[in-house]
């Protein structure tokens, strides 16, 4: 990196701590401190909202996933303009009517304390487990840039974030947020037309569609019913939808920014700009991915994207086998380079595409040697390196100065998502769990002094867990596969307190238990894609509560 991307990325970052701190210095009342005092406009909260959802993960992950595996990913966010259309009519009117803090607040005055107390607790561990991945995502990518280890950067992106997020709340996340998805969307459309200019001379747009084509990766829709296929039109619509009404209608990192609004209005249009900006938002990062692949079918790439691993087998005893594979690695890149030629020039274009099947076949075998073979020489090295494809191309291809802005754009996307968890993490422990047991009462200043602290030690916790993570299949996934084991359950739980009013709060509370036992079990056998358990927990919890409720009745009714 160039002394200039050094002057970008750290000048950005510490604009967004400053402006964050000194925007929102002095607030010592709870309203101000945890709902933003109310004052959110509506371009506000949809913006807040969308920065807490995408996180560096999004930036880091999602054009790596559409570099091996091709647009349909996309199809896992066709339920979420659904799902905010139902919140916004459901969800919201009751929220504000009650004038709640958290969400958990209504499940009280629904059930019973316990069924609150649970239900924020489930919230609390996997949240909290998914605030310290959002801050290991980025420190994964400074690692790869400065040579750093990943505890220092873990813990230095973690204090970052506690900064502003202690001084001044809700209201210092919103008002960051608005910088950082500024910030975000200039960087993301740079890198593309990028990209684009990178192309070889007579290689237009449309060509490279049709090069990406030819290899799979603009394959948008799959309406099959393969249990094993986790993106498929079904669970998009059908899984997507349970995981987005639960992700934003029971999460508190989510709902907070909306209780934000100025008004009921206010927050329905926040939500609703969301909704239909956030699916062709996705759509477009991952045809940054792709394009990064076109790219790469006209210039040389790594055989393996992590920079650590590829060091440390080339250290190593095997290190003449690996040199074999990447001359392999090398002679099929030349041969698709042909091809890729052949094809936007040839009129005769099946047999071609034949011929790039078969080196996209070939490639991928010489890929997994090279994973046995850094895995044999240090098994602690990650082979799985779907996350590296796009910082590569940044650090390796980007002019000077781009590189800075697209490093603050993904570090500026990991701390919206984490200044939103930690700030949702200590609102939900202070108002569901300590105000609610402490029998004495306490002014507003004590309790957003409280919520301070519990912003400080689940910032401490998710740098711990950080600290603790592994790369998954793709941490992407990795962040959506905790939600669904969890958010499925408390979506039920919430279905149940807006639509079954004889379903009572013992009768919820044992349900809930027992869902979130099978939905750990389902998961650990492997018996449903990930996606399927927002909508198996969901119905499952209804399901139990309401034969707990009917056997319970019918037991009294006889005892009478």
């Amino acid at each position: 990196m160039a002394n200039l991307d050094w002057i970008i990325l750290s000048g950005t970052l510490l604009f967004i701590v400053i402006y964050g701190s000194w925007k929102t210095r002095g607030s010592q009342n709870v309203n101000d401190f945890i709902k933003g005092g109310n004052e959110a406009k509506w371009w506000t909260v949809g913006l807040s909202v969308m920065a807490t959802q995408a996180s560096a993960i999004t930036f880091l992950s999602t054009p790596g996933q559409a570099f091996h595996s091709g647009m349909g990913f996309v199809q896992f966010y066709f339920g979420l303009p659904i799902a905010m259309v139902i919140i916004s009519l459901v969800f919201i009117p009751i929220y504000h009517k009650l004038k709640v803090y958290t969400a958990y607040e209504y499940l009280e005055s629904r059930f019973d304390l316990k069924t609150r107390t649970l239900a924020a607790i489930l919230f609390l561990v996997q949240r909290g487990l998914q605030a310290g991945i959002t801050i290991f995502a980025p420190a994964i990518i400074l690692s790869a840039v400065l040579g750093w280890d990943l505890l220092t950067l873990n813990f230095l992106i973690g204090v970052l974030v506690i900064i502003y997020t202690v001084s001044g709340g809700t209201k210092a996340v919103n008002v960051t947020q608005k910088q950082q998805m500024a910030i975000i969307f200039i960087g993301m459309f740079t890198v593309f037309f990028i990209i684009i200019s990178y192309l070889p001379q007579d290689i237009t747009f449309s060509k490279a569609l049709q090069i990406a084509g030819a290899s799979g990766k603009m394959e948008v829709l799959d309406f099959s019913f393969d249990l094993s296929n986790r993106y498929t039109i079904w669970t998009g619509f059908l899984g997507g939808t349970f995981l987005m009404l639960s992700y934003f209608g029971t999460d508190q990192s989510q709902v907070q920014r909306y209780l934000s609004g100025k008004s009921i209005r206010e927050s329905q249009l926040g939500l609703l700009f969301n909704g239909f900006l956030k699916v062709p938002m996705q759509f477009f990062i991952l045809l940054v991915g792709v394009m990064v692949f076109v790219f790469y079918q006209f210039n040389a790439s790594p055989l393996n994207f992590n920079p650590a691993a590829t060091k440390a087998v080339k250290n190593s005893a095997f290190a003449e086998e690996y040199k074999t594979l990447e001359q392999k690695h090398q002679e099929i890149e030349n041969e698709k380079k042909s091809a890729q030629f052949e094809l936007v020039e040839s009129v005769y274009k099946e047999s071609i595409k034949e011929k790039i099947k078969e080196l996209n076949t070939a490639e991928v075998e010489n890929r997994e040697k090279a994973k046995k073979l850094i895995s044999k020489a240090d098994d602690t090295q990650e082979t799985n390196d779907k996350d590296y494809v796009f910082i590569h191309f940044i650090l390796n291809n980007l002019p000077r100065g781009l590189i800075g802005l697209l490093l603050a754009v993904i570090l500026s996307a990991a701390m919206s998502s984490t200044a939103s968890e930690l700030n949702a993490l200590a609102s939900t422990t202070t108002m569901d769990l300590y105000k609610r047991n402490e029998e004495s009462k306490r002014d507003g200043k004590h309790y957003v002094n409280v919520t301070k602290w519990f912003t400080l030690g689940w910032g401490i916790i998710a740098i711990s867990v950080a600290s603790v993570a592994n790369l998954f299949d793709n941490l992407i996934q990795l962040v959506n596969i905790i939600g669904s084991i969890f958010y499925g359950n408390i979506l039920g739980i919430f279905l149940l307190a807006f639509f079954i009013k004889k379903v009572k709060g013992n009768a919820v509370f044992i349900a809930a238990i027992i869902t979130q036992a099978i939905i750990i079990a389902v998961y650990i056998l492997d018996v449903l894609p990930y996606l399927w358990l927002n909508l198996l927990g969901c119905v499952l919890v209804m399901g139990i509560a309401i034969i707990i409720q009917q056997f319970t009745s019918s037991s009294i009714l006889k005892s009478e």
